[in-house]
């Protein structure tokens, strides 16, 4: 991403769709994971959570916005791969 602005250009938000798409189906893939402690019904809320976490970070303009959510995915996947569930921060 481009240095020093606070805003992502065309070619910024273009060049995080692959990595952003490839982390959203990653997530969901995870989420279907025999390790993972839950039922269908919370399996299919995890997976609308997710959803909808993806959806209302497609509208994100910031920079350092768009980077925090990316990394939040990389995290939130690495748990999932362990077999854990992340727990929001409240």
């Amino acid at each position: 991403m481009a240095k020093g602005l606070i805003w992502a250009t065309a070619e910024d938000l273009a060049r995080n769709r692959g990595r952003v798409l490839s982390l959203y189906r990653q997530v969901l893939r995870a989420l279907n994971s025999p390790d993972l402690p839950l039922n269908l019904a919370a399996r299919l809320h995890r997976k609308a959570q997710a959803r909808a976490i993806f959806m209302v970070a497609a509208e994100e303009r910031s920079i350092h916005n768009i980077q925090d959510l990316i990394d939040v995915a990389e995290y939130s996947l690495s748990l999932l791969r362990k077999g854990e569930i992340p727990k929001y921060i409240q």
